[in-house]
């Protein structure tokens, strides 16, 4: 099954507009805005949908609202969405949109839909570093930053699940639609309590991590995340973001699975938003890790913020 990864998220939530202003202010661009909902991209075109919770087109709903509402995975061609058509009827109602989508549910019952991906190629600033000792990047008189620099979230990067029965919804994109499993996080007695999952046409890490729920409350969207393009955009995005006013919820810092540098914040969709940047490669020929869930394995190094300060008065 050739996932290339994430093309759309769909959400139903409380406020169409307090939600919309956030993702603008978050960074993604604004393609379609009205009172009944709006629809937001990243440079290459990945979107979030943004939609009234009580609006009927939607997806029935797993969580209390706000909630995610569907999840939309991009492939490579026609042929590969017809495979996964015919792979998932086998067992579940498939519904083809008149646009060619296929709409199902998963086995942790999240919605799910698939398209030919709407993923384009685009133009950004390339993220020129310079390191003693090796070629410079940046060339002289050329700045490395500055307080109005431009940062736009570049592509949907990955989408965090609270499922009842982790080993089950695991095998469902293991065994159905051809997920890898990148790494894994145990926890009492060595069972599965986070599962990194890698779509099979993408190298990334992971484009979902599903945790196993130890609430029958806590079942939903966790959290999800554009990538923007360096450590350096995560800080400075993140800074302003939060200056605007948002809450800082964990980081930034820097995960161990991944390496992704990360930096969390609460969001009006029923979990969490990220800044992520620079996460790991893999191909088939990767072992996947174990190792037991906890603060230490959960980064390798977390900062505290604090108000700006200079030396002078």
């Amino acid at each position: 099954m050739n996932i290339v990864g994430l093309d759309s998220l769909i959400f139903g939530v409380d406020d169409v507009d307090a939600a919309t202003t956030f993702l603008v202010d978050y960074g993604i661009r604004t393609i379609e805005r009205a009172t009944s909902g709006a629809s937001l991209e990243g440079l290459d075109g990945t979107t979030i949908t943004v939609r009234s919770a009580s609006d009927a087109d939607l997806p029935p709903a797993n969580a209390l609202t706000p909630s995610l509402r569907e999840t939309v995975y991009g492939v490579s061609d026609k042929a590969a969405l017809e495979r996964i058509g015919a792979e998932l009827s086998k067992d579940r109602d498939v519904k083809r949109t008149s646009s060619g989508v296929l709409r199902t549910v998963d086995d942790a019952t999240f919605p799910l839909a698939f398209q030919v991906t709407v993923r384009r190629p685009y133009d950004a600033p390339p993220i020129l570093i310079n390191v003693p000792g090796t070629k410079p990047q940046r060339p002289p008189n050329v700045l490395g930053t500055h307080p109005d620099m431009p940062i736009s979230p570049r592509c949907l990067s990955h989408v965090v699940y609270f499922v009842p029965d982790l080993v089950k919804a695991e095998k469902f994109y293991t065994d159905r639609l051809g997920f890898r499993v990148s790494d894994v996080f145990t926890g009492p007695g060595d069972m599965r309590a986070g599962v990194f999952l890698r779509a099979a046409g993408m190298l990334e890490h992971h484009c979902l991590f599903l945790l196993q729920s130890f609430n029958p409350q806590m079942v939903g969207m966790n959290h999800f995340t554009y990538h923007v393009g360096s450590a350096d955009e995560v800080l400075h995005a993140g800074w302003r973001f939060q200056q605007r006013g948002y809450k800082s919820f964990w980081g930034p810092g820097r995960h161990i699975f991944g390496s992704n540098h990360f930096w969390y914040f609460n969001s009006p969709f029923g979990g969490l938003i990220e800044y992520d940047a620079d996460m790991d490669l893999h191909d088939d020929s990767w072992t996947p890790r174990a190792l037991p869930v906890s603060r230490d394995t959960s980064q390798v190094y977390l900062f505290e913020g604090r108000d700006k300060w200079s030396p002078g008065p």
